[in-house]
């Protein structure tokens, strides 16, 4: 099985394209967790109705819980858990929280009741998830923080995450290297994720690593957060500080809210706070919306603006220039690792880390997977190369 698994998750590591559904060698049944025959309006508030791979007694090995369905980062996450553990014979089920705490504890819950050993979750908010983990540790479970950090709590075993602070200095960096040359008081517009979730501060943390330097010389002028034009002189923030910087420029990782607190940004800025501007936007759905809505405004001359996650529709946005970068997270590598420190759990073998993660109550022993900067210079060696996407999949893909 070791040799197997090991087979499985290098050839999905290097091989595999990201298709949702993909098929299992498992057998597979479908199973209802909450009781609800709604499980794709994206306003359902149940656990929903997934794909899962049994043993004959009904159990279920590994047990995944991923914030939404409505983003597609997360149904390619999905793609990888059922396929690398498929494909090693591991039994497994994955469900959806759709944006809500309850739902994610009932989920985590539902898990438990089918006999999980290992729980991979990503919290929908870090904070109240605890909860959740202290009843799978208290039963006996083995957690396994997926992404995003589970706090004040010591019922977390094991996280597996992107550098979240690298993520962050890439897309400050690449700011500042595209910056309009030779010019002082570029208008710099931040904006940043949920306030719930720690990697959305790690994130900033890293990001404003980089800026503050700028902003403090004169080069960049924040305008739209006066928290963060507050602290602009200090190179280290503490996390009130953050948090209320955050507080002012959070997107809630939500397309609709990104597009409304950029609409109401440039409706409060006068055309010289316009121009040549650059914009910090936390993950690529929030890129898109943001976008949108500078690439409308009259008085922007042009924007450079950042991203994460590499979806499809905004590598497309970064082969037609609306978007300037995305941060590649190869979510096969991270399903990997999190996949290969189940399976030692499972195995009773030394799971392998490479860091620790404070998460307010212990520091947790973590997992760490590489980023790669993307432009439109390496869409196609970063992405189409490495056969996470396939080129048909884009249309002007040089």
């Amino acid at each position: 099985m070791k040799k197997k698994l090991l087979s499985v998750i290098l050839s999905v590591a290097m091989v595999a394209s990201v298709l949702v559904g993909c098929g299992s060698t498992a057998a597979t049944t479908t199973t209802d967790t909450a009781a609800t025959t709604d499980t794709t309006a994206t306003t359902d508030t149940t656990a929903t109705t997934d794909t899962t791979a049994v043993t004959t007694d009904g159990t279920v090995q590994v047990g995944i819980v991923l914030p939404t369905k409505d983003e597609p980062r997360w149904l390619q996450d999905q793609a990888q858990f059922e396929s690398i553990l498929n494909d090693a014979g591991f039994t497994n089920q994955v469900l959806f929280s759709q944006g809500s705490s309850a739902t994610e504890k009932t989920n985590v819950e539902a898990l438990i009741a089918q006999g999980i050993k290992v729980l991979i979750i990503c919290a929908q908010d870090g904070s109240a998830a605890a909860a959740a983990v202290e009843e799978a540790k208290a039963a006996g479970v083995t957690v396994i923080a997926y992404d995003r950090l589970i706090t004040g709590t010591d019922a977390v075993d094991y996280y597996v995450t992107f550098d979240s602070f690298a993520v962050g200095v890439a897309q400050g960096q690449f700011l500042v290297d595209n910056a309009p040359a030779g010019k002082t008081g570029v208008p710099l517009y931040l904006y940043a994720g949920a306030a719930t979730d720690n990697n959305a501060f790690i994130f900033f943390e890293g990001a404003w690593s980089v800026l503050q330097p700028k902003i403090a010389d004169g080069t960049f002028v924040i305008e739209n957060s006066s928290e963060a034009v507050k602290v602009q002189d200090s190179l280290t923030l503490t996390r009130d500080q953050e948090a209320t910087i955050i507080g002012q420029i959070t997107t809630d990782w939500d397309f609709n809210t990104a597009k409304s607190k950029a609409e109401a940004n440039l409706t409060a800025t006068n055309a010289s706070q316009k121009g040549d501007v650059l914009v910090l936007a936390p993950n690529d759905g929030t890129a898109r919306s943001i976008a949108d809505v500078f690439g409308a405004d009259k008085d922007v001359t042009s924007y450079k603006i950042t991203g994460q996650d590499s979806e499809v529709a905004s590598v497309q946005y970064v082969i037609d220039g609306k978007q300037s970068m995305t941060v590649f997270k190869d979510t096969r590598s991270l399903a990997a690792d999190s996949v290969a420190m189940a399976v030692s759990v499972l195995n009773g073998e030394a799971v392998v880390t490479d860091t620790t993660y404070n998460n307010g109550n212990i520091d947790v022993p973590a997992k760490q997977t590489a980023i790669v900067v993307v432009t439109k210079d390496n869409v196609k060696s970063a992405l189409i190369d490495s056969e996470y996407y396939t080129a048909d999949q884009f249309t002007g893909l040089n």
